[in-house]
């Protein structure tokens, strides 16, 4: 078992690497940095993904009587907004996906800032420095997405090339690590049910979906859905690197993070379903899933 658990940390690389090299390798540097120049949604997407939600997240974690360890694991998922495969969620609810390179760009950099910091004060059972929770957060977010973003604008055609190939591969890498996650963790998956933890969840990524859009303050209808699917959407790979990091962590956190997947997974695709079908009504389209931006 210990072998798969060395296998699993390598897949876990593996996925962080490659989806934030594809990432860089499909961001076009100059028009997210423009469309950073929004400070509603800037201001916007950094209170909630990384002030709201965080403290959300700790106080389901303070008040559910769960273990500290599923605990810890929400805490991680409450401060790591932005899975990788938000273009598609935004496109389905044709929301803006010139404004989702924006804010996948801000929650890179953010995390790998912010978590160091302020992960030991609101998870007080992860004893570790900064240096230990930032160190693979620079290494396999920031290193691999600046490497995206150079070759992106010093060669556009190499990029594009390589775009196919490390989205491929980043998928299977995806599917077997989830599949090690459910042989190392099995026993720990089935300990959920009938637990708080399942449920705690269930009430975050609620709030994560719906209060950022119904609470866009006068943001357009395009940009709302980018907030939304964006915070309902999490960096596991960043959530679940600081776990692996730090020595004789109780593999129920570990656990607790992967739990995420099926979570986003769920309230990402219905957010953005019920989006879609919205734009579609209201413009007296056939509702279908379409593509483009709203």
């Amino acid at each position: 078992m210990h072998s798969l658990e060395v296998v699993l940390k390598i897949t876990l690389v593996i996925f962080m690497i490659g989806n934030l090299l594809d990432m860089g390798l499909r961001l076009d540097l100059a028009r997210a940095l423009r469309d950073l120049r929004d400070l509603r949604f800037a201001a916007l997407s950094l209170l909630w993904g990384f002030v709201l939600l965080p403290a959300l997240a700790w106080f389901i974690a303070r008040t559910v009587p769960m273990a500290p360890p599923y605990a810890t694991g929400l805490v991680l998922l409450g401060m790591t907004p932005c899975a990788p495969f938000l273009p598609p969620m935004v496109d389905r609810a044709r929301g803006d996906i010139g404004y989702t390179a924006a804010f996948m760009l801000l929650a890179s950099v953010v995390i790998v800032a912010y978590m160091p910091f302020v992960l030991p004060l609101l998870a007080k059972d992860l004893t570790a420095d900064p240096w230990t929770i930032a160190k693979p957060l620079v290494l396999f977010l920031l290193v691999p997405l600046a490497i995206g973003v150079a070759v992106r604008r010093r060669a556009l055609p190499l990029a594009q090339k390589l775009h196919p190939v490390v989205k491929k591969v980043s998928a299977i890498d995806t599917i077997l690590m989830l599949a090690l996650c459910l042989i190392v963790y099995g026993e720990g998956f089935l300990s959920l049910v009938g637990s708080y933890a399942i449920g705690a969840q269930i009430v975050f990524f609620t709030a994560a979906t719906v209060l950022p859009y119904v609470l866009g303050f006068g943001m357009p209808r395009s940009q709302r859905i980018v907030m939304s699917l964006g915070m309902a959407t999490r960096n596991l790979g960043a959530a679940l690197a600081p776990l692996f990091a730090i020595h004789g962590v109780d593999h129920r956190a570990i656990v607790m993070v992967a739990m995420g997947v099926l979570m986003q997974a769920t309230f990402s695709f219905a957010g953005a379903t019920f989006y879609g079908r919205q734009f579609d009504v209201a413009r007296g389209l056939p509702v279908s899933r379409g593509s483009g931006p709203a």
